[in-house]
């Protein structure tokens, strides 16, 4: 019995889309998954037509090539995901391939993934398996102008399909037409469609156009406020916010580019932050800005790293951050030097564009006569660094390649130690000085064999730990960052300036090649892999802080520079910043990458679209769908404020 191709396309195509729906998106939503088969068909068909245009040994070389193409393009994007927690965008090739150049990272994320692979693989071993039994007659020329006649008219229909839904934030038309939200995408048309639509995009170029009307003010207000039952009187505060005479009203009456009159609109009706008693309690002091690879809280062990033990205790103690990943760590810099969500493609304009971010963590201290100077203990052109960096405003840069090879060993996996003794006399003799260290000792793979030399110089330290050999090894490399956190606090104060001088630290992303099994052995609480497990610190601190200021509001990467800003008293507009300044009364929120997010209220699930409160707080009726506009009006702007050079045009 022959068996038609249309049929092994039909199986080939629907069990991809599925296994990667339930088992890498965790997709189960009834309507994305009527979508993803709807528009599944469309992509059967063209494939249908291609493998039965030509002759039958074509046709066949043909089929057995598509399989081959799409199996591995369903690994490599369940690989990636399951990685980076992100999917791979063709609009970000070259971050792509940096991000993916450690060969044992990679090679660890693929035997993570093995059961995935394997079943993924199954329809190509089908094909091997029934070859001789699929019939590949070749469509008559009529046939083929019958089908191709019945792909445009079914195009037609999926056209209409798509204007039938269009109510909500991520309808299906505004994620055809106006979000370009990849993982949504993915989650509604399936992998291969979103890959078309990126692919179009890529090409032809895709603006952003949704901006809701949402006023922050409405978005933002505070469960509390609306049930209080009893009317109070206001009392009179004075308030003084973080917001600068932008013009704003006289440039959107003059421009006529309606993209950028609803960027500026957008602008004008956020609510600005407001000052507080924190205003300027730094300032004139020193910082210190670490970006530290691959840490979390749970590399804090008051016996294991005790000086992170003790900063992260002290100081200012977030006891509800999130470091999110968006692809790797250029994402978690961006999102910490910036204050703006780093998706792909607005990494992709950052790299390509080279901006200004007058708000940058450079810039701003610059302004107030700093010196400002970066150091990284790795090659000093990864991530485009040596051009990105000028962007943020730091003109010094040494990494590997421009100068620190000199001064310490570029052998992987080079010592955070050795770079805190060799650079920290190169600032310490300046009046005031902004530094930032991008650490590497953290940086996966986590094993004592191939790879780690940072792992195995603390392995004895951790041999005895009640662990997987994974998270012992991440332990030990987070020993490093912490030994060189206590050689520069030791040089600090040896130089007479310890107490003169801020110390900010933060990860730039979870360690996402452990395994969510791997982190809960050692978190204080079950982590689901989606939101929880980007729960990590920021450490705030200064020695002449005698007890520490413990923040509950929920904050995250982005808001670390406005944060930083308020604290040093510098002068901006906090409407530019899509990240908010922690200690303000504006409430709390983190974002992720897959735009699912947590406010001081409570946790919502992109994926599921399910919205999980905290405690008994009684929430508007529409609070989610708010929340929701909200967060794609950040990630629209995020990359508008890139796109249309807004930092030029309105910061003087």
């Amino acid at each position: 019995m022959k068996v038609k191709v249309i049929y092994f396309l039909v199986f080939l195509i629907i069990y991809l889309e599925m296994i990667f729906k339930f088992i890498v998106l965790k997709s189960a939503k009834v309507m994305d998954v009527a979508y993803t088969l709807l528009f599944s068909i469309q992509i059967i068909l063209v494939l249908n037509l291609l493998c039965n245009a030509f002759k039958p040994k074509v046709s066949k070389v043909i089929l057995m090539i598509t399989t081959i193409v799409l199996t591995i393009y369903f690994m490599f994007q369940s690989v990636f995901y399951n990685l980076f927690s992100v999917p791979f965008s063709f609009m970000t090739l070259g971050l792509a391939e940096n991000a993916l150049d450690f060969t044992e990272m990679v090679k660890d994320a693929i035997i993570q993934n093995g059961f995935i692979l394997i079943l993924l693989s199954i329809p190509f071993w089908m094909l091997l398996f029934l070859q001789k039994k699929i019939d590949f007659v070749p469509f008559r020329k009529e046939q083929i102008a019958m089908r191709i006649a019945g792909i445009a008219f079914f195009l037609l229909i999926l056209l209409g399909v798509i204007q039938i839904d269009q109510k909500g934030i991520y309808s299906t038309y505004n994620l055809f037409y106006n979000l370009n939200a990849q993982e949504k995408n993915m989650e509604r048309f399936g992998l291969i469609n979103s890959t078309v639509i990126d692919l179009t995009r890529t090409i032809t170029g895709f603006e952003e156009n949704l901006v809701l009307e949402v006023n922050s003010n409405e978005i933002e207000q505070t469960p509390e406020a609306n049930n209080q039952n009893e009317p109070q009187e206001p009392e009179e505060v004075v308030v003084t916010y973080n917001e600068l005479d932008l013009g704003l009203d006289a440039l959107i009456e003059q421009t006529t580019d309606k993209n950028l009159k609803s960027v500026y609109q957008y602008i004008a009706s956020v609510s600005p932050t407001n000052q507080n008693e924190y205003t300027g309690y730094f300032k004139d002091k020193n910082l210190i800005f670490i970006l530290a690879e691959g840490f979390n809280s749970i590399a804090v062990d008051q016996e294991l790293t005790p000086t992170l033990y003790r900063l992260t205790n002290s100081g200012f103690v977030f006891e509800n951050f999130y470091s999110p990943v968006f692809l790797s760590t250029t994402g978690g810099e961006f999102q910490a030097s910036t204050g703006l969500i780093p998706t792909q493609n607005i990494l992709s304009l950052w790299k390509k564009n080279l901006p200004t971010i007058s708000y940058g963590l450079g810039n701003s201290f610059t302004k107030q006569g700093y010196t400002a100077n970066a150091y990284h203990n790795w090659t000093y052109t990864y991530y485009d660094r040596q051009n990105t960096m000028k962007t943020l405003g730091f003109s010094s840069y040494m990494g590997m390649g421009n100068g620190l090879e000199k001064l310490m060993s570029s052998k992987w996996i080079p010592s955070d130690v050795d770079m805190m003794k060799v650079t920290t006399d190169f600032y310490t003799s300046e009046d005031k000085f902004v530094t930032y260290y991008i650490t590497v000792s953290g940086h996966a793979p986590y094993n004592f064999g191939g790879g780690n030399s940072t792992a195995l110089r603390y392995r004895n330290e951790v041999k005895d730990l009640p662990y997987s050999t994974a998270v012992k090894a991440y332990l030990a490399s987070q020993m490093e960052l912490d030994r060189a956190l206590e050689v520069l606090i030791q040089d600090l104060e040896e130089k007479g300036i310890l107490e003169d001088t801020v110390i900010a630290l933060v990860g730039d992303h979870y360690p996402y090649t452990l395994s969510i099994d791997d982190i809960n052995q050692i978190s204080t609480y079950p982590r689901d892999s989606i939101v929880e497990v980007n729960r990590s610190n920021f450490i705030l601190w200064n020695s002449e802080m005698e007890e520490p200021v413990k923040i509950e509001k929920v904050g995250s990467q982005i808001d670390v520079l406005p944060t930083l800003l308020n604290l040093f008293g510098i002068e901006y507009d906090s409407r530019l910043i899509i990240g908010q300044d922690i200690l303000s009364d504006n409430p709390g929120v983190a974002i992720f990458s897959n735009r699912s997010w947590v406010s001081d209220y409570g946790t919502y699930f992109a994926s599921q679209k399910q919205f999980v409160p905290k405690g008994n707080t009684e929430l508007d009726s529409d609070y989610v769908e708010k929340m929701n506009q909200s967060v794609a009006n950040k990630f629209t702007m995020s990359q508008s404020f890139l796109k249309y050079d807004i930092y030029t045009k309105l910061v003087k």
